[in-house]
């Protein structure tokens, strides 16, 4: 088998769900799980990058949360509201959700003993890097190494999003193929911060395949709830043991840079990469450095365990 061979998606039961995955490369190699951020399916790894990934040693696996995607829909929640997020920011008053980070966290570890991971390199965007931190804190043992990217520890005081991505964030969804297609469109021309012609120009091809997927607006929601609903984690960060990488653009509009430097401040001896020109996306131009990255840390916490 290649160091990048594809293994077409399956569907496992993990932690009481259905998880949808995807892996590439040699199923000897380390496993590198990566999980993705808020509303967003797994196919926004792109092949490309888990390829790339791959080809660096690791068995790489991809997978829709729940809520998204392939995976199991929940139940319950409605559409926040601004009211809900000034109580929240303001007064302190919690976000009610029917779940938390800490149940997707619990299905990652749930995907981890179906595919007979005893341990694996954790890499999370977004949410996805929420998530990997509360494995890191509540199953430390599950975890060989944490990378963060364009992550925040839940700090309330940080900055908070750009008026344009808050109001993509509560905009109603789109009710047809084309409207989904434009917004997503938007949405990553938004969230990218600045030109990049090359991911602009697969956009469409790629809002269609998630679209094929199953867009789940009510899903979304719920997991913004479970953000908001999971406060900070900044209180226990501390106790994370993992060898750490925390990346973060320096112009995010959705998360502030602050939240990155924030986020490997909590981390003892966490490492913190910037890069310059990347907003809340892992361009093209990009790959490079954070494959370079993401690649060199993993290897050097295998290195350390050895």
């Amino acid at each position: 088998m290649t160091a990048t061979a594809h293994q077409p998606p399956h569907i496992t039961r993990a932690n009481g769900i259905d998880i949808c995955y995807e892996a590439f490369g040699d199923p000897a190699a380390p496993p590198l799980l990566l999980i993705m951020g808020l509303g967003a399916q797994m196919i926004i790894w792109y092949d490309e990058f888990c390829e790339q990934l791959a080809s660096r040693g690791f068995r790489v696996i991809r997978f829709d949360n729940r809520d998204i995607g392939q995976s199991s829909k929940m139940h319950g929640g409605r559409r926040l509201t601004p009211f809900e997020l000034i109580k929240l920011r303001f007064f302190n008053i919690p976000v009610a959700a029917p779940y938390k980070l800490i149940d997707m966290a619990k299905d990652t570890v749930g995907l981890m003993d179906a595919l007979d991971i005893k341990s694996a390199h954790l890499v999370g965007a977004s949410m996805g890097g929420m998530i990997a931190q509360e494995i890191a804190l509540s199953f430390p043992q599950r975890v060989r190494s944490l990378t963060s990217i364009m992550s925040t520890t839940g700090n309330p005081r940080l900055p908070p999003p750009t008026r344009e991505v808050a109001m993509l964030l509560m905009a109603p969804p789109p009710k047809t193929k084309d409207e989904y297609v434009r917004r997503f469109q938007k949405t990553w021309k938004v969230l990218r911060a600045g030109s990049f012609p090359e991911d602009e120009a697969r956009d469409v091809v790629l809002a269609e395949r998630c679209f094929a997927r199953g867009p789940h607006p009510a899903g979304v929601g719920r997991q913004l709830r479970a953000i908001l609903a999971s406060g900070s984690r900044k209180p226990r960060l501390h106790q994370v043991t993992a060898p750490t990488l925390v990346i973060h653009g320096k112009v995010d509009p959705l998360v502030h840079h602050a939240a990155g430097t924030d986020t490997a401040e909590s981390i003892p001896n966490a490492k913190l990469l910037m890069i310059e020109k990347m907003g809340h996306a892992i361009p093209t131009p990009t790959w490079p450095q954070i494959i370079d990255a993401i690649a060199k840390h993993a290897h050097g916490a295998n290195a350390q365990a050895a």
